[in-house]
C-alpha cells in the first residue's frame, strides 16, 4: 500500500482575518495550531496549518488568512466542501457548541448512510461534520472544552463541484487509484482502499452552475497524500504521460509537493509525509513559533511587523 495515494494529505483554504480564523479553528473547533509559519509568495501573510498533535496527514487545514481579501463564493471548478469525522453521538455536542458561539449551521441530516452535521466557518467556508459509518480510531487533539470523545479526528472527505464528473473521475481512478463507490443524485462518492480514513472524495456533478471565485470562505486547493519522494516523483511521471501540467519538486519545507490542475479545475498537489512539521520545533511546541521559510529569515523584524497580533 506504501506506493499508493494515501488519501488526503491537507487542504488548504482562504481566510479574510488572521485572528478571527485563529481563534475559530483553535477556540470554537478545538484543533491545534501545528505550525504558525508565512506563505512562501507573499511573506506579509501567514500560513496556517491546524491538525491533531503532531499534524499528522490527514488532519491538516491550512488557511491563507488574506486580510481585507473580500468575500468568495463556491461554484464548479472548486472544492466546494470539507467534511471532518467525528466520533457517535457527538453531533448533539457540536450543535449546542454551534449556538453558543453564533456559528452558522444546519439541521443533523444523512448522506450515503452516514450522520452529518453542516456549518460555515467565519468566513462562509463550507464544513460538515460526519460520523462515518466505520469507526474513526484516530487519536484526536483535545482542549478543555472538547474532549476526546467528541473532538474531530482528522478529515473523512472532500468534496469537488464539477460541470462534469467524468474528466476528473478518471484522473481519481486511473492516476490516484479511487473507486466509485456509490451515486446520491448528482453526488458521487469515491473511496481508496489504501487508507482507512481520509480516504473519500465526492463530485458534485453540478454543470448548469456558475464558476466559483476565489477569495475568503473558499478552498484554495487539496493535497493528496504520498509517503516519501520517490513515490511523489513516480507520480509526476503518471500525470505528465496523461497530457496534464504539472510543476516540478517543490520543497515546503515540512513535505514536498506537485501541483497540477485536473480538467475540472481544481488545483491538485501531491504531498510528501516526510519531513513533518516536528522538523524545526519539537512537537510539545508545535505552533507556538513564527517559523519562516529560509529565504525570509534575513527580514524576519520586518516581517513580524507586517504580521496580524495574535492572541
Amino acid at each position: 500500500m506504501a506506493n499508493r495515494i494515501l488519501g488526503l494529505h491537507h487542504i488548504t483554504a482562504i481566510a479574510g482575518n488572521a485572528k478571527r480564523n485563529f481563534e475559530f479553528y483553535t477556540n470554537v473547533l478545538g484543533l491545534r495550531m501545528v505550525k504558525k509559519t508565512v506563505n512562501f509568495d507573499d511573506p506579509g501573510t501567514y500560513h496556517f496549518y491546524f491538525g491533531d498533535e503532531t499534524g499528522t496527514p490527514g488532519s491538516i487545514l491550512t488557511f491563507f488568512p488574506w486580510e481585507g481579501i473580500g468575500q468568495g463564493h463556491t461554484g464548479t471548478g472548486m472544492a466546494t466542501g470539507i467534511g471532518y469525522s467525528v466520533p457517535k453521538d457527538s453531533l448533539a455536542f457540536w450543535s449546542d457548541r454551534f449556538t453558543k458561539f453564533n456559528v452558522k449551521q444546519d439541521e443533523i441530516a444523512e448522506r450515503f448512510g452516514e450522520q452529518f452535521l453542516h456549518f460555515k466557518d467565519p468566513d462562509g467556508l463550507d464544513i460538515d461534520l460526519v460520523v462515518p459509518t466505520n469507526e474513526d480510531k484516530r487519536q484526536p487533539w483535545k482542549t478543555y472544552e472538547v474532549k476526546a470523545s467528541v473532538a474531530t479526528k482528522g478529515f473523512h472527505n472532500i468534496t469537488l463541484t464539477l460541470k462534469n464528473v467524468t474528466p476528473t473521475a478518471t484522473i481519481l481512478t486511473d492516476i490516484l487509484g479511487y473507486h466509485l463507490l456509490k451515486q446520491e443524485g448528482n453526488r458521487y462518492r469515491f473511496v481508496t482502499d489504501a487508507i482507512e480514513n481520509a480516504s473519500v472524495v465526492d463530485i458534485i456533478e453540478a454543470p448548469g452552475l456558475s464558476p466559483g471565485y476565489n477569495a475568503a470562505g473558499t478552498n484554495h486547493h487539496v493535497a493528496f497524500r504520498v509517503k516519501n519522494d520517490t513515490i511523489l516523483m513516480d507520480y509526476r511521471e503518471k500525470i505528465v504521460s496523461k497530457g496534464l501540467g504539472i510543476t516540478p519538486k517543490i520543497d515546503r519545507d515540512y513535505f514536498f509537493s506537485l501541483y497540477f490542475r485536473e480538467p475540472g479545475g481544481v488545483l491538485f498537489e501531491l504531498a510528501t509525509d516526510n519531513p513533518g512539521f516536528a522538523k524545526d520545533e519539537p512537537v510539545n511546541e508545535l505552533g507556538t513559533h513564527l517559523k519562516l521559510p529560509k529565504q525570509y529569515e534575513p527580514s524576519r523584524a520586518e516581517i513580524e511587523k507586517v504580521l496580524p497580533q495574535l492572541n
